[in-house]
């Protein structure tokens, strides 16, 4: 008898290790992949219906890094626009003002 409650009491305690072990595993799992240089990062979200938005999101690693625009309804997520961001910046067109001192 006294043998049987024993085995009892270590399945039960087994059995409260249980859910500790899922959780440990788990972050485990997810702190490898948020820890990778390619993790996604939302930028914006702007909401344009009920269950309608538009995202913008950042993903890849730093030295490819792309933002996409996302339309998002219940149903879909559709790419509206990318843009690569490893691309080195057009220089913009410098203007140059007409000299403003009296003659």
């Amino acid at each position: 008898m006294t043998q049987t409650l024993g085995w009892v009491a270590v399945f039960v305690f087994l059995l409260a290790l249980l859910p500790m072990a899922v959780k440990w595993l788990k972050q485990r799992a997810l702190g490898s992949v948020a820890r990778a240089d390619s993790a996604a990062k939302i930028v914006s979200v702007l909401a344009v219906g009920p269950h309608q938005r538009v995202v913008t999101v950042e993903q890849g690693p730093d030295h490819a890094r792309v933002r996409l625009t996302l339309g998002v309804t219940a149903q879909t997520i559709t790419l509206l626009h990318s843009i690569d961001l490893r691309a080195e910046p057009q220089a913009s067109a410098v203007v140059a003002l007409p000299d403003s001192s009296p003659v």
